[in-house]
């Protein structure tokens, strides 16, 4: 991976299929490099919301990678789950016909090929924060990895124009936590107690 951005540099949670499922799984979608001829592109929305749009608009097509970022314990905040959009994603026909990676969370509920929980966060800063929609993704469940398929210049040169984007006023607690909060591979807890 001397070129490639490892995605997932600290904490996530792969959710995948039944052994029985899995194989068939990463073919329709070519997730594994083995069984991979195009690798998939990502479609990258910064909440949950805007991912949900596009697809009960039916503008998500197999084989997408799809990003929801902006949904971590700072960026949320609070970690909302993504059941919402797996549900829809299901209910189209399209759940194993998709991955989707966020640094949101997931519920027992969830099935697919789903990578949560991602570290660094995306309002932290971290990598899931660079991916631009047609980049390249591969998800290797069986390693736990999540690989974006950019050359460290091009990274580095995202990273540095990086902004994070403008929360509207969340006022009270809520704005109290997003500012405090450690990681989610932390415990996303607010004091220095979070043990990775």
């Amino acid at each position: 991976m001397n070129r490639l951005a490892r995605l997932l540099p600290q904490a996530h949670v792969v959710l995948d299929l039944d052994v029985s499922s899995k194989k068939r799984l990463f073919e329709q979608i070519g997730l594994l490099f083995e069984n991979a001829r195009q690798i998939p592109r990502a479609r990258v929305f910064d909440s949950e919301e805007a991912c949900a749009a596009q697809v009960r608009a039916r503008k998500v097509r197999a084989g997408d990678v799809l990003v929801i970022r902006y949904e971590g314990p700072r960026g949320g905040p609070g970690m909302r789950e993504m059941l919402g959009v797996t549900a829809l994603l299901y209910g189209q026909g399209m759940g194993e016909k998709v991955a989707l990676l966020t640094d949101g969370r997931f519920s027992g509920a969830t099935r697919g090929m789903m990578v949560g929980y991602v570290c660094p966060e995306a309002a932290a800063g971290g990598t899931i924060a660079l991916v631009r929609n047609g980049d390249r993704i591969t998800i290797d469940a069986h390693r736990g990895l999540a690989t974006l398929h950019v050359g460290k210049s091009e990274l580095a040169a995202r990273r540095k124009s990086w902004r994070a984007p403008r929360r509207k006023a969340l006022g009270g607690a809520l704005e109290k936590y997003a500012r405090l909060v450690g990681p989610a591979n932390r415990g996303a807890v607010t004091h220095s107690g979070g043990k990775p």
